[in-house]
């Protein structure tokens, strides 16, 4: 039993903090305060969170989150700028629905935003088989790359393989080769085409 008034709690001998009493080879571990800065930091980042929380949209529920006190939607947001961005290009859209190929290959604006689409669609339906360099594979995709065009590499001719396909059974105008149709409106429509 220690006396009273005398020090009973473990002190480093060379700091003269006080220790946990843990020790791990050989090594005591001292009771060391965090640093006060850290503290007020700790402690900001807490009340920050709380306000956080109350001001946007962030406990989920089982149907939905909380809405918070801002009314602030990340997806009414994704939706506002995708209807902005819908509404630019519809113009854009419009003209090149009415314009011929020859009038949209001849406006330099109108060719790089259908090239950009062509590109996008390319990319989704088309690159699978063909590569993403359309370079294809030898023996079964042809590379469309070059000059040696299966079916003809007229715009007209690249539509009607585009739409019929190759070896797709019911359909009257069909090629004989691997490539299915895509010109159904189940897959492609004709816009896209």
């Amino acid at each position: 039993m220690a006396e009273p008034g005398k020090d009973t709690v473990e002190r480093d001998d060379k700091t003269g903090t006080e220790t946990t009493g843990h020790v791990w080879d050989g090594i005591r571990e001292l009771d060391t305060p965090l640093p006060r800065w850290w503290l007020w930091t700790f402690y900001a980042t807490i009340i920050w969170a709380l306000i956080y929380t109350i001001a946007y949209p962030a406990w989920p529920m089982i149907t939905r989150a909380t809405s918070g006190v801002l009314g602030y939607s990340s997806r009414m947001e994704l939706e506002e700028k995708l209807a902005e961005a819908e509404a630019a290009i519809k113009p854009i859209e419009e003209k090149i629905a009415a314009a011929s190929f020859d009038e949209i290959k001849a406006d330099e604006s109108l060719s790089r935003f259908a090239k950009a689409g062509g590109a996008a669609i390319f990319r989704t339906y088309c690159a699978q088989c063909h590569g993403t360099g359309a370079a294809g594979t030898l023996g079964h995709y042809p590379n469309l790359r070059d000059d040696d065009w299966l079916w003809g590499g007229t715009p007209e001719a690249i539509e009607t393989t585009i739409t019929h396909g190759i070896r797709w059974a019911g359909d009257e105008e069909t090629r004989s080769n691997d490539m299915p149709a895509f010109g159904d409106d189940e897959i492609l429509s004709p816009a896209e085409i």
